[in-house]
């Protein structure tokens, strides 16, 4: 998009934001400025009965340490939960331990960091990456960090929902067990998102333009919002301020 009137991280904010329901309790992990922006733009304006908990956030975490944290997610206290992942690949599988073989990795990066249990104790978890590119998007993931899929007989009340992208909202199909192509966002086309993922991508029959941010998103996002999440993350905040001077 040239001159655009929103940034591809607002545009990921706010579809994240549309995601969450009233009176849900949702948390983000390590890294997570977006899904993080997204949940307090959602209790600002459609959730206000939704408890935001925010990895690393003074403001917005109440537990003493991660092992608190990680208890209350087992006791099956959490609605929502956000992760990325290095790779995705089409069932929804995350990877966050290496790139190549893992014994002998071309790259290798931190590793889980709980992940492998909060994919499997929320009862939604949906995905976001900043790059939707064959890189990212493969036919499979070199390491299952977490599944996107379970056999059958093990426990697990929710699992993937959604995948968030700057070109994209995707949906995990539970009976093929899958993601799908459920809307595109403004500026982009289904082709161009098709051909920037690795795998063969199905596009649901009601495909169709992700809505724009509208003015009163865009203007909570980027005051109140912002000045939340400052103490946890002050470099993006920074960024995102200097891209609106």
């Amino acid at each position: 998009m040239s001159d655009p009137v929103f940034t591809p991280d607002e545009m990921m904010s706010v579809v994240i934001a549309r995601q969450v329901r009233d009176g849900e309790t949702v948390a983000t992990g390590a890294n997570s400025p977006i899904p993080a922006s997204g949940c307090l733009l959602a209790q600002r304006l459609h959730a206000p009965s939704t408890r935001v908990m925010v990895l690393g956030s003074r403001r917005h975490f109440p537990f003493h340490g991660d092992k608190e944290f990680f208890d209350f997610a087992q006791r099956g206290k959490l609605d929502l939960f956000f992760l990325g992942g290095i790779q995705i690949d089409a069932r929804a599988n995350i990877n966050l331990h290496v790139l190549g073989d893992y014994a002998h990795p071309a790259r290798r990066f931190p590793g889980a960091f709980g992940s492998g249990v909060l994919y499997y104790v929320a009862k939604r978890v949906i995905l976001f990456r900043t790059e939707h590119s064959h890189r990212v998007f493969v036919p499979r993931v070199d390491f299952v960090t977490s599944p996107g899929v379970t056999p059958p007989g093990v426990a697990r009340p929710g699992g993937p929902s959604k995948v968030v992208t700057p070109l994209a909202l995707l949906s995990f199909n539970r009976d093929t067990a899958t993601l799908e192509l459920e809307s595109v966002h403004p500026g982009y086309t289904a082709d161009e998102v098709l051909e920037n993922t690795g795998f063969p991508l199905p596009v649901r029959p009601d495909v169709h333009q992700t809505p724009p941010p509208t003015a009163e998103e865009l203007s909570t996002l980027r005051g109140p919002v912002l000045d939340e999440i400052a103490d946890a993350y002050p470099d993006f905040v920074a960024r995102a301020r200097a891209a609106r001077a």
